[in-house]
């Protein structure tokens, strides 16, 4: 019915002018438990219609809370005038480029609902399973959260489409005390793209990986301070992934190009070393379902992946249809809104530096003296590409070998030369989209990668 009534108001849009119309539907839930005790229960639900219309490069954008044929008569009406009133007034002229296509993409899967009940009774389960095995924890919380994006978007003169994008995590947060009584905490996020039932059927396939984590924290309850300085370390995948994320992928994406950042001038130079090569992919890698799957932006582009950079030049930026006309490149789907009331900006999508040659053992085996920095819990980064990025775990590499954990430290630098620096890089690549890009307006993305060889400056107490 929904799809109906976007589908029946496309005989409005006017001849010649670039019209989207898109009705969208936000679903979210979330379940906390603290140390056994439901402390949150929520489910949320927002839906409406937005229209955006082009005036000769100038651009009309309206939105409604309401999901009915008036409403999609109404975001036309008020966004055609906005376009109208706007363009008066820019001196604008520019046609977008021609689509890169037309048709439409059908239904990729559908939402299924889940009752709360079950949910609660899941993080239950695991909470007991935690409490039982280690009673030693000083906290334990589980965390249930869900997200999905419902997009039936139609244009006038490119691809539409009814685009379904649920994903569902569990965090399981364990907290203990050093041996010098500083706090110290792990967690891990299980899940991924799909419904509960996809992902949460048997709840008993998490706990090798809990009795991992465990591990992990009870080796940085005697963890020790990492020492200061610019050390050879090995990134693992998912540090990787926040490097690629926020210290880069931010940099190309073209309206921050437009902004000033460092991948302005740096089009078509060496931005790393010639083992890395950085692809956002649209649904698809390595043959199988990306983490977050993308086929449609709420432009009307089809996506299709986007290879930044190629052995170490950059090569390409992210684009929306207008940004991509100016800087010469094709546009690629990354023209995304979170809500209905979100005009769609460019986002990343599944951003990924590609694998190379070398296993995991043999990466941390070529170290004689540095670090193996696991995983990150936050990081951020500016339009230089300077970063830094919490690490909330790691272990000493003495002669090859791992040595004792570290506690919670943090790593600097500058991406395009630090990447310089990369020389091995793994032959597997870890993935997750259990997080929020935060530019604007947030949004679900996947980021993964390889390890990584390097060089880095790592703070210490």
């Amino acid at each position: 019915m929904l799809q109906d009534i976007i589908r029946s108001k496309t005989g409005l849009f006017a001849d010649g002018v670039q019209t989207v119309l898109r009705g969208h539907e936000n679903r979210t839930r979330r379940v906390v438990l603290l140390k056994g005790n439901l402390v949150q229960n929520a489910r949320s639900e927002g839906r409406g219609i937005n229209a955006r219309v082009n005036n000769n490069g100038t651009f009309g954008f309206a939105s409604i809370a309401e999901y009915t044929p008036e409403a999609a008569e109404k975001v036309l009406k008020a966004a055609t005038e906005n376009a109208l009133f706007l363009g008066k007034h820019s001196g604008r002229n520019i046609a977008l480029p021609a689509s890169t296509g037309k048709g439409e993409l059908p239904l990729n899967r559908e939402i299924v609902d889940i009752e709360q009940k079950a949910i609660i009774e899941l993080c239950q389960t695991i909470d007991n399973y935690v409490n039982t095995k280690y009673p030693d924890l000083t906290s334990r919380t589980i965390v249930y959260y869900e997200d999905s994006q419902d997009r039936i978007v139609y244009t006038s003169d490119a691809y539409s489409g009814h685009l379904v994008t649920p994903r569902c995590y569990v965090y399981v947060i364990l907290d203990a005390e050093s041996k010098e009584g500083v706090p110290v905490e792990m967690f891990k996020a299980f899940g991924g793209f799909g419904s509960f039932c996809d992902n949460f059927s048997k709840p008993e396939e998490l706990y090798p990986e809990i009795d991992k984590l465990y591990k992990r924290l009870m080796d940085k309850k005697e963890g020790v301070y990492a020492e200061a300085g610019y050390k050879t370390v090995v990134l693992g995948g998912m540090m990787g992934g926040m490097l690629a994320h926020e210290a880069v992928g931010h940099t190309v994406e073209a309206d921050l190009v437009r902004g000033g950042s460092v991948a302005g001038p740096s089009l078509n130079k060496r931005v790393a070393s010639d083992l890395v090569t950085m692809v956002d992919f649209a649904n698809t890698y390595d043959g199988k379902l990306a983490p977050l799957p993308v086929y449609l932006d709420d432009e009307g582009t089809k996506a299709i992946d986007d290879v930044l950079i190629k052995d170490g030049i950059l090569v390409g930026y992210m684009n929306d249809r207008e940004s991509a006309a100016e800087f010469g490149m094709q546009p690629a789907g990354n023209a995304r809104g979170w809500t209905f009331a979100d005009e769609p900006i460019i986002r990343m999508r599944n951003t990924c530096i590609l694998p190379g040659k070398n296993s995991v053992e043999e990466l941390i085996e070529s170290v004689e003296d540095g670090y193996y920095l696991v995983d990150s819990g936050n990081g951020q980064a500016d339009l230089t590409g300077e970063f830094m990025f919490g690490v909330t775990c790691g272990y000493e590499i003495k002669n090859g070998k791992l040595g004792r954990a570290l506690l919670d430290t943090t790593v600097s630098g500058v991406a395009f030369e630090m990447l310089k620096t990369v020389d091995m890089v793994s032959n597997e690549v870890e993935w997750s989209s259990s997080g929020f890009c935060g530019k604007k307006q947030p949004m679900a993305v996947g980021m993964g990668g390889p390890h990584m060889r390097c060089k880095i400056m790592i703070g210490g107490r």
